[in-house]
């Protein structure tokens, strides 16, 4: 099964109809029908390492000052108790714990409404102790490698490039340093240099503007932890609108357009 990092950015994505939901609904297309999805999103900060564990896990509108319209999204995907305690078996570097009611945050439904519309897929949320350092999350994500042989989607969501203190809703330019950052990410990327993209704040001083916190950058290592040799990484939905950078990427090798 080939492995996801999405650029989720602006929750009203998952309602819009726009250039990234046709990204999503085009990648989800070219994939295997997964037995199930795991979901690692910016949006599930915890202290440790959790997993949902609720059979039918409900929709969490975790925002506000939306239009009424993104609240009445609902996403009603089955859980998969079975999937987490999968996660709690692999993971041996320390104690995952399950959760039995926490639902779907947006960072998986709004991303999934697009790729899956019918609901049909079992989904599980990984949650991120984000006060541990990039190089934990990456060893931690290259423990759950095997999933990938059982049908297993990882599904990682965050954004590259994230600084909504920034951000200019006047103006959707990239501003500089941002795309600077965003091409810089890629190039580690298609170079496979995943130690020093664990560490972004070492690759160019306007790194500390592209993450000044991290639960947006670390779904990325969780994918990358999962590359396998000599393994393709395709960009998609590639824009950086002013401060965000949108870019995605599919690892792996994907069934054919």
């Amino acid at each position: 099964m080939p492995v996801l990092f999405v650029g989720h950015g602006n929750p009203m994505n998952a309602i819009e109809r726009n250039e990234f939901f046709r990204g999503w609904q085009d990648v989800a297309r070219r994939l295997p029908r997964p037995a199930a999805i795991l979901c690692v999103s910016a949006h599930w900060e915890t202290q440790g390492a959790w997993v949902t564990a609720t059979a039918n896990p409900p929709t969490i509108h975790d925002f506000y000052g939306f239009p009424k319209a993104l609240f009445d999204v609902r996403y009603p995907a089955p859980g998969a108790p079975w999937l987490a305690g999968r996660v709690v078996e692999l993971v041996r570097s320390e104690q995952v714990r399950q959760d039995p009611a926490r639902g779907l945050d947006h960072g998986a439904w709004s991303v999934l409404v697009a790729m899956y519309p019918a609901a049909d897929v079992p989904v599980v949320q990984l949650g991120m102790d984000t006060g541990r350092p990039g190089s934990h999350h990456y060893a931690l994500g290259r423990q759950l490698a095997p999933l990938r042989n059982e049908s297993v989607l990882v599904l990682a969501s965050g954004n590259m490039v994230h600084n909504l203190g920034l951000f200019s809703f006047s103006d959707p330019k990239p501003q500089a340093w941002a795309g600077r950052c965003d091409e810089e990410l890629r190039r580690r990327i298609a170079a496979r240099d995943h130690e020093a993209l664990s560490e972004p704040e070492s690759l160019d001083p306007d790194m500390r503007l592209a993450v000044p916190t991290p639960e947006h950058y670390y779904p990325l290592l969780y994918a990358l932890a999962l590359q396998r040799e000599g393994e393709p990484a395709v960009f998609f939905n590639s824009r950086v609108i002013s401060s965000l950078s949108m870019t995605s990427v599919l690892i792996g090798n994907a069934l054919q357009a």
